[in-house]
């Protein structure tokens, strides 16, 4: 391609001064961009895999620091740019993986925001902000960005620490508009006069808390601009040509001008001022109803702008700037379209929504070998549901994350996507359950957070048949702080009523599922992890009993080794053989003793979603000439202590391990029980758990290293109750020798 350039540009380039080199070949480019812009860009939209691997220069995203650099440029390089943003967005997510599509979708849209308002001054505040990638690219992060998701990397939501261009950390969906109305309350009291962008999804308006803030911020928040980012969802029946007219007319300053004029003359008139307003408000909205149906956002008190195209840059460039003169709550109706410019998200935007490492020429993403918990779920739940036609199952808006997408389309009517409102995703639970049916409700660990409430009262309280599951529970990884699932044990074991499990493998998922659904009565919540499901062993398929967990001796998950220490017990016994269950047989009958060989057994007791880190550390134990055994806790609640001392008392050492905080987890609470149960001859005990703070990005692996939970802690921890143990014991024998040297001495 052979573009024509006018001799001034090199002249230029050639008597210039060196420091102004860069701004001549800057305006080289944007002159041979605009004349041939509009080729380069649809040769990337028609195949931008390829134009990627081709490798662009990025030159232009690579000039913004900041949003004060993103307004110098002028009005032709836009389309480009967002194309260089495109580009850096499906190859850092195609490698660290992340949400695509949400953020494809939004790059105008932000362009637009930033340049018209100016951040930080200006507060923009994105719900969810899991679209927020483009925000960062343009706020000084581009330089950062590979790290995003990554451990010590930048988030992949907004984050207070990060950038003053960010002002909340986000990461659950509706909450948007509510901190944005707080944050103008205060500004108000300030005195300042500043804007606040509220950018929310119509995913996130199925939450009730969108419309709680949306409620009270008609009344309140004169300087809220709610921009609705509606990615081909209708949401609104005023469309078409009238309506954008007529939402384009009540935002320009001569019609406020004249609005306000006449509410100031109305003021002034006495006595009738406040009849004669209601009358124009109800005239005004009488000639609308004759022109357009009623919309939602005007009854709540805003102006009504829309709907707009969300890629037409120059577009929303010039209605935000009509919106920014405004002293009024305006809603801004975007329309955009998910994975925008990457043509295997926009086919299938849900699979791309939140997405591992991936191909990036053909969109494939990476799939490993193994069958994970959330696999596992999706066909059992599936399989059940063909034999009983009672089950019914229910997520919010996470069909594809929870595994129920195979359920929706083996069963549509007995599915339920209520979308984003856990809260009334448990309710309406209860409500299945009140009639007869047998609900199934699915929602991620760190979103049943927001519906506690409707579990205990709703559910638990009325005794409901409800069974939960929680996907993701314990360490999860990339998402940071606002997605880890370590705190639904603490929240949800003192609920009276309610039975809590956790499962450490397929088959063990399966029995529980069974037995929560067919032989349960009351409300049920089973948690599993983000991981693969580990090797299978037979005491995981052993028949449920309420508050039993599940008992894995050394023999069980590595054979070699456990057959040498049963020797080791044999050759270190008394004549008789000693069993594994601390008991010496004598002819035909069985005595209870404290067998000598397991003075150096230790027991490792676990929640199942953490059963493989705590599987590596009984076996590091093993290869030290440490007999270690493991209890995997099947029920959090209820719990059969009499049968866990039974076991734990042949111990030496026992570590309690947990995937969720220690603060109010069932670890702390078993280390207690154990103490006061054996005041005497308890063993040495430790606790191992998430401490008391936020976690951030990271690998599985990463998340539990740092917080002191990975297989070398766990294994670390054994050994050092046993050495403290050893040590105790060589004290105490020390002190009989000497007693009984002191004796012989008084004797003579």
């Amino acid at each position: 391609m052979l573009v024509s350039v006018p001799r001034s540009f090199f002249v230029c380039g050639f008597f210039a001064p060196k420091q102004n080199l860069a701004g001549t070949f800057s305006r080289l480019f944007l002159f041979v961009l605009k004349r041939k812009r509009r080729f380069l860009l649809d040769a990337c939209a028609r195949n931008l895999p390829k134009f990627i691997v081709a490798g662009c220069t990025g030159v232009l995203l690579q000039t913004i620091h900041s949003p004060e650099d993103l307004k110098k440029l002028p009005e032709d390089a836009l389309p480009a740019l967002a194309s260089e943003m495109r580009q850096k967005i499906i190859e850092v997510v195609g490698k660290n993986g992340g949400h695509l599509a949400s953020n494809l979708g939004v790059v105008e849209l932000t362009i637009a925001l930033h340049r018209v308002f100016n951040s930080p001054s200006d507060a923009i505040v994105w719900d969810v902000s899991h679209q927020s990638y483009p925000h960062k690219l343009l706020t000084g992060r581009y330089a950062s960005f590979p790290s995003i998701r990554t451990k010590g990397g930048i988030s992949g939501f907004t984050r207070i620490s990060e950038s003053p261009h960010d002002y909340f950390d986000a990461g659950h969906a509706s909450s948007s508009v509510s901190s944005a109305i707080g944050l103008l309350a205060a500004w108000k009291l300030e005195g300042r006069d500043d804007k606040v962008i509220a950018v929310i999804g119509d995913g996130a308006l199925t939450g009730g808390m969108a419309y709680e803030g949306l409620c009270h911020a008609g009344q309140l928040a004169e300087n809220l601009i709610v921009v609705l980012n509606d990615n081909q969802m209708s949401i609104s029946p005023n469309t078409g040509v009238i309506s954008r007219y007529l939402s384009r007319l009540t935002i320009t300053a001569p019609y406020q001008n004249f609005r306000r004029r006449i509410d100031s003359i109305v003021d002034a008139i006495p006595y009738v001022n406040r009849h004669l307003g209601k009358f124009i408000f109800r005239f005004k909205r009488g000639l609308k109803g004759l022109l357009l149906s009623n919309n939602l956002f005007v009854d709540l008190g805003f102006e009504y702008v829309g709907p707009l195209d969300g890629h037409d840059t120059a577009q929303l460039e010039k209605m935000f700037r009509r919106v920014r003169r405004l002293h009024r709550p305006v809603v801004m109706h975007v329309v955009t379209k998910k994975g925008k410019g990457y043509s295997p998200a926009e086919n299938d935007p849900a699979a791309f929504h939140g997405v591992g490492p991936f191909n990036i020429t053909d969109g494939v993403v990476e799939k490993y070998d193994t069958l994970s918990f959330t696999e596992a779920f999706s066909r059992k739940i599936v399989a059940m549901a063909e034999k009983d036609s009672r089950i019914a199952a229910i997520t919010a808006a996470m069909s594809k994350g929870t595994g129920l997408d195979a359920f929706s389309r083996h069963f549509p009517k007995r599915f339920f996507d209520v979308g984003i409102a856990e809260e009334h995703a448990v309710t309406f639970a209860g409500g299945l359950a009140a009639g007869g049916m047998l609900p199934v409700v699915a929602i991620y660990s760190t979103f049943i957070q927001r519906s506690v409430d409707q579990i205990i009262e709703d559910v638990a309280l009325q005794g409901r048949h409800v069974v939960m599951v929680f996907d993701r529970a314990g360490a999860v990884p990339a998402d940071g702080e606002t997605h880890q699932g370590i705190f639904d044990i603490a929240l949800l074991r003192p609920v009276p009523a309610l039975a809590l499990l956790s499962v450490a493998s397929g088959a063990e998922l399966s029995l529980c599922l069974d037995w929560a659904v067919h032989e349960a009565s009351g409300p049920v919540a089973i948690r599993w992890a983000k991981a693969s499901c580990p090797s299978e062993l037979g005491a995981f398929s052993k028949p449920v009993k309420p508050g039993r967990g599940v008992l894995l001796r050394s023999e069980d998950f590595a054979p070699a080794l456990g057959a040498q220490f049963s020797d080791m017990l044999e050759e270190k016994g008394t004549g008789s053989r000693n069993r594994r269950d601390g008991t010496q047989r004598h002819g035909g009958r069985s005595t209870a003793l404290r067998a000598p060989a397991l003075s150096r057994t230790v027991l490792l007791v676990c929640t199942g979603s953490i059963y493989s880190e705590t599987l590596t550390a009984a076996r590091i134990l093993l290869l030290k000439d440490i007999p270690a055994d493991i209890y995997t806790l099947r029920f959090i609640k209820p719990f059969d202590e009499s049968y866990f001392i039974s076991i734990a008392e042949r111990y030496s050492a026992v570590v309690f391990v947990e995937d969720g905080v220690k603060l109010g987890g069932i670890a702390v609470s078993l280390e207690h029980m154990l103490h006061g149960a054996l005041p005497a001859g308890c063993p040495r005990t430790s606790v191992l758990a998430f401490p008391d703070c936020f976690v951030a990005n990271g690998s599985r692996q990463q998340i539990l290293a740092d917080v002191g939970l990975s297989p070398e802690h766990i294994a670390a921890a054994a050994e050092a109750l046993l050495s403290d143990a050893n040590e105790k014991e060589a004290v105490k024998k020390n002190g009989r020798g000497r007693t009984s040297a002191g004796r012989k001495n008084a004797s003579h």
